[in-house]
């Protein structure tokens, strides 16, 4: 009899021991994969919410999010210390001149050019026409942001497009924390400040500046911050990258159709804002159809980054749409 009951223990405890090894497997499948971000943004709601709502962890992987600021979001893919980046298709661009291995845009996350310009201390132009917009920017300074940054080179743009030279007719501070810029207006260093939300809130709330007199979403579709990896990725592990980008499609639509878990999800990221604050992004980013609807990255707005990139002078030479964008991933879920 007590040998029977010895001889049942045992089993439990294989059975047990069983159990633990393959929830010890389950957890084990889960595959980690690191994003960079230039910086912690609001506008990039729809990833956290793919990571906060369980998307990426239903499809078997475990993301994480790293901030590396001053371009350092486009290096650590290179080097391979990210598994891809969330960045515009012309910031991969500049780094994929003479690689073995360039950077691949895959799913699309903000697709409006998420940049405002703010004016401080005084009343905005009159009007938005060139002419009026030239008259007012002529002679001024503007926080512009780090030289080679998306908002940095929309601002440049516009100057440009406007017939004034940047650096001559419009000065430009370019500090690398573009959380300075409001700082940079308060203080008399810079009449203007190009940024988004929650800094546009943030300058208003202070008396800064006022509601933005130039938005460039404007612009239409503009792949502002695509999800990219490597060609290398998606010859050799196209499975991940379909289940990244599937996760992604499903919290663009969870971002763009429930406001609600959208407050919930910017809540846990961004814990010491205040709400009317994350409100404000929002309120923003619904107004000016901030996300992607479905994951894709038009020829027609990759050309609108390239051309920003080309105007400023900052990239030089020839791209192509079909080497810069794989939109496999996003068909193969249509």
């Amino acid at each position: 009899m007590k040998k029977i009951r010895l001889l049942g223990i045992l089993c439990l405890a294989v059975l047990l021991g069983i159990a633990g090894c393959t929830g010890g497997e389950k957890e084990e499948k889960l595959k980690k994969l690191t994003i960079a971000e230039p910086v912690h943004l609001t506008g990039y709601l729809p990833l956290y919410t793919a990571i906060h709502e369980g998307y990426f962890e239903e499809e078997g992987l475990d993301v994480e999010v790293v901030t590396a600021t001053g371009g350092a979001h486009v290096t650590t893919v290179v080097s391979g210390d990210a598994w891809g980046n969330i960045a515009g298709p012309d910031s991969n661009a500049l780094a994929n001149i003479d690689s073995k291995d360039p950077i691949v845009s895959v799913v699309n996350v903000v697709n409006r050019a998420n940049v405002y310009l703010m004016a401080g201390g005084e009343s905005p132009p009159a009007g938005a026409s060139d002419e009026e917009l030239a008259a007012f920017l002529q002679g001024k300074t503007i926080a512009a942001g780090r030289f080679g940054g998306s908002p940095n080179l929309l601002t440049r743009y516009l100057i440009m497009e406007l017939g004034l030279e940047p650096g001559k007719d419009v000065l430009l501070e370019e500090p690398a924390d573009a959380s300075a810029v409001v700082s940079l207006v308060e203080n008399g260093q810079a009449d203007i400040a190009n940024g988004a939300e929650p800094q546009i809130y943030e300058g208003i709330e202070k008396g800064v500046w006022g509601e933005p007199f130039y938005g460039f979403p404007s612009l239409g579709d503009y792949p502002y911050s695509v999800i990219s990896v490597k060609q290398s990725t998606i010859d050799e592990d196209p499975e991940t990258v379909q289940k990244f980008v599937k996760a992604m499609t499903k919290a663009l639509k969870t971002v763009n159709e429930d406001e609600e878990v959208g407050m919930r999800v910017l809540k846990e990221e961004f814990p010491t804002t205040d709400e009317a604050s994350l409100q404000a992004s929002l309120d923003r980013a619904y107004a000016d159809k901030l996300w992607s609807e479905d994951g894709y990255i038009t020829e027609e707005a990759t050309d609108k980054t390239m051309d920003v990139v080309t105007k400023t002078g900052v990239y030089k030479g020839d791209y192509k749409y079909e080497e810069l964008v794989n939109m496999e991933f996003v068909e193969t879920l249509k």
